[in-house]
């Protein structure tokens, strides 16, 4: 019964996070807020909405590990398997300004993150921290977007009475999901002995990442992979400064020892991710395989350490 409710939680999960964000973007362009806005933050928020829903629901409820190792099973995922995969189906081109602006934004919270690891928690106050940084970015993702004049996709409006329907559906799914995916997940880790801190970077971070890697495939197989490393690299950015901070800032998140070396391995994989787009300015399916490799030496360690 535990994995059934674990599956029907990850479907609250996406299927209210689409929700959310079709709702929320149509009331916001309701309101006559510039599409580009809107998709610098209530999209990108919303794809990352299942992630927030379990890291936030796990904290309150005192399962601090599977609050933490879901963000940054979360991170490794997408870097190493969403990334791999979509450079297999197609080689990816990579943007300079990711390399310039945003690879070091996702360094940087990483590292800020183990940093504040160091007393073995994340307090209020260092979730709050975190949370202005994602102020701070946005900030400056919009400036950059108005000084080139970028538009933005185009967005969808609906009746006001179906936006807030959405709107109310899609946190309602979410929140129900995201209590759904936690409880299970503690139910299979103790049948199985295994630790919280496990299941959270595994089973939840591969779960809670499955918006990112379908819409990346999506995108690799029309031949516009290059989209991936983008969407990765700012839902990375994402899940620590704003889903991490929301979780420590409602309550102060414990930290398991063994976590530090997976922040640890999340700072060298994003280093790596670096170098491989900066050799050639593109991601060649040689290098794509070798990521997909590495995660399942990475899945390899966890599960036998």
């Amino acid at each position: 019964m535990m994995y059934i409710l674990l599956v029907v939680g990850f479907v609250l999960l996406i299927k209210g996070a689409d929700f959310f964000v079709d709702g929320a973007s149509s009331v916001a362009k309701l309101l006559k807020v510039p599409s580009v806005i809107i998709g610098l933050t209530i999209v990108a928020m919303g794809t990352s909405a299942p992630e927030a829903a379990v890291s936030i629901s796990a904290g309150l409820s005192g399962s601090s590990d599977i609050a933490l190792s879901n963000v940054i099973g979360s991170n490794i995922f997408n870097l190493l398997i969403v990334v791999g995969v979509s450079a297999i189906i197609c080689p990816m081109t990579t943007e300079k300004i990711i390399m310039k602006r945003d690879i070091w934004w996702s360094l940087g919270a990483a590292a800020a993150t183990l940093i504040m690891m160091l007393d073995m928690k994340i307090s209020r106050i260092e979730g709050v921290l975190l949370i202005c940084g994602m102020v701070t970015y946005i900030v400056v993702l919009v400036v950059d977007a108005l000084k080139k004049r970028d538009t933005g996709d185009e967005v969808k409006t609906m009746s006001p009475l179906k936006s807030v329907l959405c709107i109310a559906g899609g946190l309602a799914a979410i929140i129900v999901g995201g209590d759904l995916v936690v409880d299970s997940a503690c139910d299979i880790a103790a049948a199985f002995g295994m630790s919280e801190a496990l299941i959270g970077l595994t089973i939840v971070a591969v779960g809670t990442s499955l918006p990112e890697l379908v819409t990346s495939i999506v995108a690799a197989r029309k031949g516009d992979s290059g989209l991936a490393l983008g969407n990765v690299v700012g839902s990375n950015i994402f899940n620590i400064l704003f889903i991490l901070g929301s979780a420590s800032a409602l309550s102060t998140i414990n930290v398991a020892p063994e976590l530090f070396i997976d922040t640890a391995i999340l700072i060298g994989v994003t280093l790596m991710m670096y170098f491989l787009c900066r050799s050639k300015d593109k991601t060649s399916r040689g290098e794509g395989a070798l990521c997909v490799l590495v995660y399942a030496a990475y899945m390899a360690y966890i599960i036998l350490r």
